[in-house]
């Protein structure tokens, strides 16, 4: 495929590499974390050392979908269409201790976690407070990290947190046929259901690879990083809301599993792609959106061929059909943001 070096599609099949990752010993320390209980005649230290035994060191591809978290929408069902629900929505880096039966005190540099006296320091089998999308707490235990063979800068997290309907430690992150064990990278702050970010401090995402908060930062849009001097934070934002068609800024996603997309900024980072290859073919594709951190800023149509009456009833007084937009290259819109303000893009894709 001869294209930009600045190019991506974001397709069906995003490769990863199969990681060896090194289980935590078993602790004998019960913190006073307040996610569970051990089950009937279970001691709670029996419990903590169930944490971090099971698990399947396999990768496949992951598919572009409608999850923002990449998380289980709820322990007790499958997977269904409530993707403003998550397991784990955010979590406490103070709250969290080491099978060592000491306090472990963490600090999360540039999507690493790291021990705050002891950079050396292995947390493997450290155990988190975080909290799901309905309010309730729940513990999270650190059992596996490595540098992703393709960025280094990145570290894949593996992790279980305590499901309280099976009582067992279970993967948090929604596995899929290609994805049977998902990872988790860390990112600082958290999102809402909603899907705004909020820069908490002391709070920190664990983001599954399925999710967009991990795939835009797969594509480039690293929100510790910057570029000439300007921090790519809301450039990641905006891509998550692309990435799953949320048109309204609402958390509401408007595609489907496995739909591919092209995209390009307004950074220089990612361009157009131009050549047609088995994956992409621009010569089928047409412009659909530009995207801001809280959503689009104009649309010429929907991903999934929605009418855009549809999108205009779900977020009334949000956009303005009275007249068309030119962003150039062709980029023509059918509807923008009411408000001159609202209506600069960061990011622009294309799609089927």
């Amino acid at each position: 495929m001869n294209v930009s070096p600045k190019s991506v599609v974001a397709s069906l099949f995003l490769l990863f590499t199969a990681p060896a990752f090194a289980s935590s010993p078993a602790s004998s320390h019960s913190p006073n974390l307040k996610s569970g209980s051990a089950a009937p005649g279970e001691s709670e230290s029996a419990r903590y050392a169930r944490r971090c035994q099971n698990h399947a060191p396999t990768r496949g591809s992951s598919e572009q979908g409608t999850l923002l978290w990449g998380t289980r929408q709820a322990w007790r069902s499958r997977q269904g269409s409530e993707t403003q629900r998550s397991v784990l929505v955010s979590v406490d880096i103070q709250a969290s201790f080491h099978p060592d039966g000491k306090t472990q005190s963490v600090r999360l540099e540039n999507g690493r976690l790291v021990a705050e006296h002891d950079t050396t320091r292995s947390l493997l089998g450290t155990v988190f407070q975080g909290t799901s999308s309905d309010g309730k707490p729940v513990e999270v235990a650190l059992c596996g990290a490595e540098p992703a063979p393709d960025d280094p800068e990145l570290v894949w997290y593996r992790i279980e947190a305590w499901n309280p309907v099976a009582q067992e430690w279970e993967n948090p992150c929604a596995a899929t046929g290609n994805l049977p064990d998902p990872r988790a990278l860390a990112v600082s702050g958290f999102w809402d259901s909603r899907g705004a970010h909020h820069a908490t401090p002391g709070k920190f995402t664990l983001a599954c690879e399925d999710g967009a908060i991990t795939k835009c930062i797969r594509w480039g849009y690293k929100p510790w990083a910057s570029r000439d001097g300007q921090s790519l934070a809301d450039l990641h934002q905006a891509c998550t809301r692309m990435a799953r068609a949320d048109y309204c800024g609402n958390g509401r996603s408007h595609t489907r599993q496995g739909t591919t997309i092209d995209m390009y900024d307004a950074f220089g980072m990612l361009s157009p792609t131009t050549e047609a290859s088995a994956a992409w073919n621009p010569a089928h594709a047409s412009f659909e959106a530009a995207w801001a951190p809280d959503g689009a800023t104009c649309m010429a149509r929907t991903r999934q061929g929605e009418a855009l009456e549809k999108i205009l009833q779900e977020c009334p007084g949000r956009f303005s059909t009275s007249a068309a937009a030119s962003l150039g290259g062709g980029d023509d819109c059918a509807v923008q943001r009411v408000k001159e303000s609202d209506r600069t893009a960061l990011l622009r894709n294309r799609s089927y």
